[in-house]
């Protein structure tokens, strides 16, 4: 095993950092700062460019890494530049090796300090290419995966767009389609369990919800008793084919439409329950809801300063599109083959993730 220190030197002060207000949508050169995405904009000026690359890039808020092989520019704060001390060095499986690193959360504070502790092992250069090359394959597989789905996820969205777009319906505002629009409750700490049990009701927060309309247990559901169901959270209760949007945030706009796993659920204050009418389909009301020019007028004026909120007056009065009841049946028929595809497609991915976290633990402990 070998430390950090003895691997890496920190040259972070050999790159431009780009102030934010500076990025371009488009441009010559890239612009890699410590956010999720991978290139978070673009300079034509090649004054100042890194060009020593290979290069690993660490977040030292956001606890991110990236593998960069191309001539770049640096976010305006807390991106930490490494290159390795042995110049033999394969930089893919450094990069490996530092993703597993297990370095504490804590907040937007800087984590450098903990990367600097890490110890990773150093085999020779032609074992570290062999474990680089099979991690490649397997992300690549991931990575496939994602792509597949999001392009899944958008065609949903074209689809919607074509058959119920372009004023061809009249538009009604959620309270005229919907039998029950309210929001959950929170109740105290010590009234909420992490695991199920047959006298425990799922217990759904805002990560649950997802941008695709997907309900996500990457999280683990929380649970509350059949108790506090029926007494202090009666009023909000959720039943499957319930829609749910998440009305604090940022962000908002995440939504579900709930399942039939559980016969009953409940739901945090953060989130709203749209119970919708016979005439409408809880598929093409989640859908018609996800529309960017529905929620786009509220947003705008959404309260809070660190936080946007939407109120149930707000809720109730959003507007969509009511086409014919068959037309909505269509584009529901067409949602549950496009979801079919996309459940053939997660259980590759999860196989492919399984593999990869059982590889990562192989190779790096």
């Amino acid at each position: 095993m070998a430390k950090f220190l003895d691997v890496f030197e920190d040259v972070t002060k050999l790159g431009t950092k780009v102030p934010t207000d500076e990025y371009l949508d488009n441009g010559d050169y890239p612009i890699i700062d410590q956010g999720q995405a991978y290139i978070s904009g673009y300079r034509n000026d090649d004054t100042g460019l890194f060009t020593d690359i290979p290069v690993i890039i660490f977040g030292d808020h956001t606890r991110v890494l990236k593998y960069v092989n191309m001539p770049c520019f640096l976010g305006a704060d807390g991106v930490k530049l490494l290159k390795s001390k042995d110049e033999t060095a394969d930089y893919k499986y450094l990069y490996y090796a530092l993703s597993n690193a297990k370095i504490p959360n804590t907040g937007y504070n800087r984590h450098f300090k903990w990367l600097k502790e890490v110890e990773i092992p150093m085999p020779d250069v032609k074992t570290q290419k062999q474990i680089a090359s099979n991690l490649d394959k397997v992300t690549h597989t991931i990575d496939l995966c994602n792509a597949i789905l999001e392009k899944l996820d958008l065609l949903v969205k074209s689809r919607f767009v074509e058959m119920f777009g372009d004023g061809k319906y009249p538009i009604v505002k959620t309270s005229d389609i919907c039998d029950f629009i309210t929001k959950g409750t929170t109740p105290p700490a010590n009234e909420i369990y992490q695991e199920y049990s047959e006298d425990r009701i799922p217990f759904l927060k805002v990560y649950n919800l997802s941008f695709t309309g997907d309900l996500l247990f990457k999280q683990e559901p929380q649970y509350i008793s059949k108790s506090t169901h029926e007494g202090k959270l009666s009023r909000s209760k959720v039943f499957p084919n319930d829609v749910l949007m998440n009305i604090v945030g940022p962000p908002l706009g995440k939504f579900s439409v709930v399942t039939n796993e559980y016969p009953e659920w409940n739901i945090n204050q953060a989130i709203a329950i749209f119970r919708a009418k016979e005439k409408v389909i809880p598929q093409y009301l989640m859908s018609a809801l996800m529309q960017p020019d529905v929620l786009r007028p509220f947003l705008e004026q959404a309260v809070g300063i660190r936080q946007q909120n939407l109120s149930l007056e707000q809720c109730r009065n959003l507007e969509i599109p009511l086409p014919p009841l068959d037309l909505q049946q269509q584009f529901a028929a067409f949602v549950e083959q496009t979801d079919k595809s996309k459940s053939a497609v997660k259980q590759v991915l999860e196989k492919a993730e399984t593999l990869k976290k059982a590889l990562m633990q192989e190779y790096f402990g």
